[in-house]
């Protein structure tokens, strides 16, 4: 391909609104165009990209058996009523009503109409077990679309499901995918981690994200440098440290004028954090909820919803507070009547704590559960953070940065239950069918390897999904010599089968090197008067500061070998 041919072009400065370095990059390169907030144009490079990421996810999924097909991104908003997702997914779905006012969805994940595919087909466990993927176009309405493609309204998705006739075949199954996963990533030049993860709206008993290290990420992931024990901080376990204060005393309620935070309490009273009660409201699915934890310790909402079982949930309004005759800054659940009471586990780990008592300006010494107060329930709703130590060997967590780039979940029965997938068994007993689910972000995975692979100069493409293997970059174009030479090495690079960039611009030394660095291709080949003086050419790696001088006679085969080394 010749640049002065290829749609799309680069910018010489770098875009206001782009967030993170694949954004700035992607976008400054060329590669893509906003069309509207979350919803991008794949320019030619950026598709080829893509579609060399799709080949590599084609060829390790067909590896182990796994079939592809493609299914309808319109779908019935029935069947996601039918699996309560309708909820679950909440505003993130898109909806529609076609002419007759019927409602559908436009799917952004299939196991609805996977497992009503496989419902019509599969009969017997003769026809299991059973792998199916797509690789097709999802949407989901994000509140906040941001970083370019690493959250988006629109995006290509690779969805695959596994159908079983038993646990063991799905357990036999999963770590076949898993070890995919990991060809896949390695070859497309990610480091990664593999983590525990909260299986969100999809739902399943046990989930694996498999995370890029980036210090763009918008997912924490807590990690033990000793054990290895690694989770998204929505999942992740620590061993919460005791907050003893000797023998449990008597309450006394205690005057604290204005003082509302754990901080100015803490601080008035000149005890530390972790010697409070901290309260927080929750909205769940309408009904108020009280939540107890300890005053060094966060709510982690994922596992609170978890817990209770909560499709929508958020931080309960002033207004909703005062309907409800409560006390925002000054409640506990002492005494407290007419809302739902949840406490983390730390509740117990500690004595005498200082809780509000529910009236203004005053909070109650030396309380103690269970003495003190009653909850509803009480479980790990904490947020684990660095410094904590590890569930598996107590040693320090550490946390760092991460963008998801795939998950992996064993669904159990959960869909085909409730949308009637059975198959008969050996005995002719019918059966629900045992599934599991696995995605691939296909942009958020380009886009994470920009995060990974860029200097203050441009993109690093690692070789296996690079738009073109070679940047050719004459000088002084409209040389006679510079220019046979660099066609006649353009054909020959061209025929043996290597991806070329060809640079035929009338542009100055200076702009093509920086379009060379900007877009970033694993080889620069320079031809100029000055190579030519000695048959050479000078060829640079992306990765490496300095270029080396190369004799013209067989430069293909060795340019080939540094692209391909065996």
């Amino acid at each position: 391909m010749k640049v002065s041919q290829l749609f799309g072009k680069t910018l010489r400065q770098t875009p206001a609104e782009a967030e993170n370095a694949s954004h700035q990059l992607l976008l400054k390169s060329g590669m893509i165009r906003q069309l509207a907030s979350g919803v991008y144009s794949y320019m030619p490079m950026c598709l080829r990209s893509i579609q060399k990421i799709e080949g590599i996810i084609r060829e390790e999924l067909n590896a182990i058996g796994a079939q592809e097909l493609l299914m309808p991104a319109l779908q019935p908003f029935e069947i996601w009523v039918e699996t309560g997702r309708d909820l679950a997914f909440g505003e993130n779905l898109f909806t529609l009503n076609d002419r007759r006012d019927r409602t559908l969805a436009l799917g952004p994940t299939h196991e609805e109409v996977i497992t009503s595919l496989v419902r019509h087909q599969v009969q017997s466990y003769r026809d299991l077990p059973l792998i199916l993927y797509q690789i097709q176009t999802k949407f989901r309405d994000e509140p906040r679309p941001r970083g370019g493609l690493l959250r988006v309204r629109e995006f290509g998705m690779k969805d695959m499901y596994s159908f079983h006739t038993d646990v063991e075949s799905l357990n036999e199954i999963f770590p076949k995918v898993v070890e995919a996963y990991k060809r896949i990533y390695e070859r497309c030049g990610l480091r990664f981690l593999i983590v525990e993860a909260d299986s969100g709206a999809i739902g399943g008993k046990e989930s694996n994200e498999f995370m890029v290290i980036a210090d763009s990420g918008e997912d924490t992931i807590i990690n033990c440098p000793s054990c290895g024990y690694t989770a998204n901080v929505e999942k992740a376990e620590s061993v919460k440290p005791r907050s003893d204060a000797g023998q449990p005393l008597p309450m006394e309620e205690v005057s604290t004028p204005g003082m509302k935070t754990i901080e100015e309490v803490a601080n008035f009273l000149h005890i530390k954090p972790g010697q409070t009660l901290k309260a927080v409201f929750y909205n769940c699915d309408g009904d108020i909820v009280l939540v107890s934890i300890r005053g060094d310790i966060e709510v982690n909402e994922i596992k609170l919803r978890n817990a209770i079982g909560s499709h929508e949930l958020r931080l309960a309004t002033d207004e909703e507070l005062v309907k409800a005759g409560l006390v925002a800054g000054y409640a506990s659940p002492i005494a407290v009547k007419g809302v739902k009471r949840i406490a983390d586990d730390s509740i117990t780990m500690g004595t005498n704590f200082v809780a509000g008592a529910n009236k203004p300006d005053k909070h109650i010494k030396n309380v103690n559960y269970p003495r003190d107060f009653q909850v509803d329930l009480i479980t790990d709703i904490a947020n684990a953070k660095a410094g904590d130590h590890c569930p598996k060997c107590s040693a320090a967590l550490t946390a760092i940065k991460g963008i998801e780039v795939g998950h992996v979940f064993k669904l159990g029965t959960k869909f085909t239950e409730r949308l009637g997938a059975n198959y008969l068994d050996r005995d002719g007993v019918s059966r629900p069918i045992i599934m599991g689910t696995y995605g691939i972000g296909i942009g958020r995975l380009l886009a994470s390897a920009i995060e990974q692979n860029n200097d203050e100069k441009g993109i690093i493409w690692p070789v296996a999904i690079a738009p073109y293997h070679i940047y050719l970059c004459p000088l002084s174009i409209d040389n006679a010599e510079v220019q046979k030479a660099t066609d006649k090495l353009y054909k020959e690079l061209t025929d043996a089968g290597i991806e070329v960039l060809y640079d035929d611009r009338l542009e100055s030394p200076g702009v093509k090197l920086n379009d060379a660095d900007l877009l970033g291709m694993p080889l620069r080949v320079v031809i100029s008067p000055r190579t030519l003086k000695n048959t050479s050419v000078e060829v640079k790696q992306r990765r490496e500061k300095n270029a080396s001088i190369l004799p013209l006679e067989g430069v293909v085969e060795k340019l080939r070998s540094m692209l391909f080394p065996r």
